[in-house]
């Protein structure tokens, strides 16, 4: 009976690069753990499991990271980018209205970035760079409320708009609701929940 644990195809994707590893340790590292943070959550594997699924001795994550907690927190800074420039395009593109469903988008896309982005531990401060993504979120709402009390009201209704965003995304993760329960979908729940906020201001 195997005991292999990796994902469905991932060993044998990444296996595929094992030639490459010297040079591409940190990235081949990083995308072993995107995949099981993914499959398992931040707290579901070892490092050790981590070096297994990238093909390389349990030793060589320390050439780029003192420890686990170190590559997660590289993980989450990059989830952050690649989140902060799919919202300021949303943004830029379809303004506030857009927004809510490239979150959730993202949510499910890519679940091995956005659990270690958020459900891993909350940042230290200055450690993850969530100012593309929030800027974006702040600037739409200013451009959608003109003459809603200026940037710090801005700000709030920023922070209200993604706890909004986050539960619905945390919702739809957790399988709820179900799509035959005849509940509106994700995007539309938080679309009209992001619409009242802002009428009501």
């Amino acid at each position: 009976m195997s005991t292999n644990n990796t994902l469905p195809g991932a060993e044998s994707d990444l296996a595929a690069r094992r030639g490459y590893h010297h040079g591409n340790l940190k990235e081949s590292l990083l995308e072993a753990a995107r995949r099981l943070v993914a499959e398992r959550g931040p707290n579901g594997f070892t490092l050790a499991e981590a070096a297994r699924l990238a093909g390389v001795s349990p030793s060589a994550p320390y050439r780029h990271f003192k420890d686990k907690e170190a590559l997660l927190s590289e993980l989450a800074q990059r989830g952050y980018a690649e989140f902060g420039a799919r919202m300021r395009a949303a943004g830029q593109e379809g303004g506030l209205a857009a927004m809510g469903p490239t979150y959730l988008r993202f949510a499910r896309e890519e679940p091995g970035y956005y659990s270690a982005m958020f459900a891993w531990r909350l940042p230290k401060e200055g450690e993850m760079d969530t100012s593309n993504s929030f800027t974006a979120l702040v600037t739409a709402i200013s451009r959608a409320v003109p003459d809603g009390g200026g940037r710090d009201h801005a700000r709030l209704l920023g922070l209200q708009v993604w706890a909004m965003s986050h539960g619905v995304a945390g919702l739809e993760r957790a399988g709820w609701p179900h799509p035959s329960s005849g509940v509106p979908t994700p995007e539309k729940v938080l679309g009209m929940a992001v619409e009242a906020l802002i009428r009501s201001r």
